[in-house]
């Protein structure tokens, strides 16, 4: 899996999501790794191998979900 820092992100997007097209990109913020970019068809391909893990498209999710994920995300962003 190749790694990007979150700056990276920023500055290369095309970069990283060329990346992403061939394999999964793991994402770093302060050499934590964070968040896991993929492509679609990655994605489609785990949700119909019904992997135990769980994977949401954004727009599926509903609003007390998102605040949720939100409040998780801030509180580990917390922790740097």
């Amino acid at each position: 899996m190749r790694e990007y820092s979150a700056t990276d992100l920023a500055n290369k997007t095309g970069d990283v999501l060329a990346a992403a097209a061939r394999e999964e990109v793991e994402i770093t913020r302060h050499g934590k790794p964070r968040y896991v970019i993929m492509s679609h068809e990655r994605f489609e391909r785990l949700i119909a191998r019904g992997d135990t893990r769980q994977a949401f498209r954004n727009e599926d999710l509903s609003e007390e979900a998102a605040a949720e994920i939100i409040a998780a995300l801030e509180e580990s962003l917390k922790d740097e």
